[in-house]
């Protein structure tokens, strides 16, 4: 697997209150992670969900979920990166297992990470316990796939690969034929201060219940962003946790959201 993605992680600053929060909003418990005393991984059914690494105090870096992108050869694709006016912050770095890894950030500042190694087993964007989707906000979602497919190989005819489709005046990331992200044009300013208007990646996890999970954020600390939106399958909200990381939660509408459910 190459180009897709492959883990989510939040960049926190307190490890312990961060699982109390995600825990009590998305049912997610937590097992240490072989990183160090830092980090640990989200589970949900058993499942590796999500990691959270308290590391944001540490390395200057705002708190924020952040996706990660499986490549052959993370020190080829940082070089990529660069060449093309990207950021390369972080690594290339290695890991215990066998794994390295780098934290960059695409011309616009929207930040992600690049991932060469092993991947956990059923992880797998819309599948699942895995995150339900990933969306990048930025300023031209066409400028924005030039360049990540020139990154990560996207729709190169490369066997394997991961392919791109305009959809709804959306940018369409599909992997194996089904779709793991959206690129969005919208009102976003580079190097703006605010959260919403930055240009940046962001991650949908799916819920069974919304208005639950939603009271449980508000309870810990966290604070609506959006209103509750719905499309007839899914409804929806934006949400911060205490620290800031902006996410959403998701929850199936019916019988319409059981199709293609695992």
């Amino acid at each position: 697997m190459f180009g897709a993605p492959c883990w989510v992680s939040l960049m926190a600053r307190d490890l312990e209150a961060s699982q109390r929060f995600y825990g009590a909003v998305a049912g997610w418990t937590f097992r240490p992670a072989r990183l160090g005393s830092a980090f640990s991984v989200a589970v949900l059914d058993g499942v590796p969900v999500a990691g959270i690494g308290a590391l944001a105090g540490d390395l200057a870096v705002a708190v924020a979920w952040t996706p990660y992108f499986a490549v052959d050869d993370v020190d080829v694709a940082a070089a990529r990166i660069r060449e093309r006016v990207g950021t390369v912050a972080v690594g290339p770095v290695s890991f215990p297992g066998g794994g390295r890894a780098a934290l960059v950030a695409d011309p616009d500042g929207a930040v992600f990470g690049i991932w060469q190694g092993p991947v956990s087993a059923g992880w797998r964007v819309g599948r699942g316990s895995s995150p339900a989707w990933l969306e990048l906000r930025t300023r031209n979602a066409f400028d924005a796939a030039l360049f990540y497919g020139e990154v990560l190989e996207w729709a190169t005819g490369r066997a394997g690969c991961c392919e791109v489709s305009y959809e709804e005046e959306q940018v369409v990331l599909r992997q194996g034929g089904e779709p793991v992200a959206r690129l969005d044009s919208g009102p976003v300013e580079v190097g703006a201060y605010t959260p919403h208007t930055r240009p940046r990646w962001h991650v949908h996890f799916r819920v069974p219940e919304l208005d639950p999970a939603v009271e449980a954020a508000l309870d810990l600390g966290g604070r609506t962003v959006s209103v509750v939106t719905s499309d007839g399958r899914e409804r929806s909200i934006m949400l911060r946790d205490p620290d800031g990381a902006l996410f959403t939660l998701t929850e199936r509408i019916g019988e319409a959201g059981e199709e293609g459910a695992d």
